[in-house]
């Protein structure tokens, strides 16, 4: 406790340590700021309703930081920014000088990395601000507007998607923590008191069980994502002693390499997000079509992923598919494998190069195994606990809970190493 007390006021009484977290606070009141202010031409009734019936776009509510549930001038929030980090992600599977800019330049490949995404991000925004614009407009969500105003109404989506990219980067390179996570952090959280006033309206006290083993079962949850998502499995390496001579230079001694049980984080959940609602979007866009088989199909489409179970399998299957294929793009065991026989280190028991790369291969084979049973889990756990216990505001787990998580771990370690390097 006098550990935790010196902390504190070191990190109240350090003029830059302060001046950061208030920095980050900062930006996210400017944030819930930008979040409740409307777009024109907004039905506020019908757009409740729409929220309370729709699945589909309360998810996608989830990653704009609450900005879409009130149609805000940031309703995309930082979705655009993040698809278009996933597909510079995937491209350099696809792209050797792409993955070799982002691995092998340092720091200056990653930021000339990190402004291409931001321009694509520009064109993505466009194309989901027409989209949802268009959807809303035949839902009856926003008055029907001339082709003037709906051309300002994409410009406004737009750049508010793109004035919060920049916010995030600012509370990245001035503040403490990632920016973007922390701004989908706060919409979470600014959540909270809404989802909580709506518990207590429907509370019957007949379901006081239920609540009680609903609050137990948080704890719990709550404790093994933490586990989980510290959990490594760390794997011991070698250094070889380097001798000149008859005399000693350097090296020798032991340490280990932390092989993280998930290594993808929420990634695997983006994307089995993105690849589950492309259909429904598609649906719900093309469901008042004058074409009878279009709003058929369309029809049919959403009707299935009304199914909890058919939608909670197909989001298990491809978080678990997603865990696998992300973690073999971003984990190159041949390279570790490189790295650590060009520094002299081996692994204890294991020859150098191609027998050290398949040794790395088959642990990370193992350890993702368990990782991606985790993250499926974790993804499906508030589906689960609707069916279960029928009430629909027992919303348990899922992504909101491991960003809220790997959010506030990161912090806290960001912290610790700023007060370290005071300290010492």
């Amino acid at each position: 406790m006098g550990a935790f007390a010196q902390k504190l006021t070191l990190l109240v009484s350090d003029k830059s340590l302060r001046n950061r977290l208030l920095f980050v606070f900062g930006a996210l009141v400017v944030f819930r700021i930008l979040a409740a202010i409307p777009i024109p031409g907004v039905n506020a009734a019908q757009l409740a309703a729409f929220f309370t019936n729709n699945q589909f776009f309360g998810l996608l509510n989830l990653f704009s930081g609450g900005g879409l549930s009130s149609l805000s001038i940031v309703l995309l929030g930082v979705g655009p920014y993040i698809t278009a980090s996933i597909i510079m992600q995937l491209l350099t599977m696809m792209i050797p000088s792409l993955k070799a800019m982002y691995q092998e330049e340092g720091e200056a490949g990653r930021i000339k990395f990190a402004q291409w995404s931001r321009f694509l991000s520009i064109p993505i925004a466009v194309v989901q601000a027409i989209s949802f614009l268009l959807i809303l407009e035949r839902q009856g969500v926003v008055t029907t507007l001339s082709p003037f105003q709906f051309a300002v109404n994409v410009l406004v989506v737009t750049a508010g998607s793109v004035l919060l990219m920049w916010i995030g980067e600012l509370i990245s390179e001035y503040g403490l923590g990632n920016g973007v996570s922390l701004i989908i952090f706060a919409g979470i959280v600014a959540a909270l008191p809404t989802q909580a006033s709506q518990l207590a309206f429907s509370f019957d006290a007949t379901q006081i069980p239920v609540y009680l083993a609903f609050a137990a079962a948080a704890f719990a949850v709550i404790a093994a994502v933490v586990a989980l998502t510290e959990a490594e499995r760390p794997v011991g390496v070698t250094y070889a002693k380097r001798v000149r001579g008859l005399k000693f230079v350097s090296g020798g001694g032991s340490t280990y390499l932390p092989l993280r049980l998930n290594q993808a984080g929420v990634i695997p959940i983006i994307f089995a997000l993105s690849l589950l609602l492309i259909p429904q979007m598609f649906a719900s866009f093309f469901a008042t079509s004058s074409v009878a088989i279009l709003a058929s199909m369309s029809a049919a489409i959403l009707a299935a992923f009304q199914n909890l179970w058919l939608y909670g399998a197909l989001y298990f299957f491809f978080v678990f598919f997603f865990t696998y294929f992300y973690t073999a793009a971003t984990f190159d065991p041949f390279q570790i494998a490189e790295n650590l026989q060009k520094n002299g280190a081996f692994i204890s028991g294991v020859r150098p190069g191609q027998p050290t790369s398949e040794y790395l291969a088959k642990i990370i084979t193992r350890i993702t195994f368990v990782g991606g049973l985790f993250l499926g889990l974790i993804a499906v756990l508030p589906i689960v606990m609707q069916s279960v216990t029928g009430i629909q505001n027992l919303a348990l787990g899922g992504t909101g809970l491991l960003i809220v998580v790997s959010v506030i771990l990161d912090l806290a370690r960001r912290i610790d190493a700023q007060i370290s390097i005071r300290e010492y």
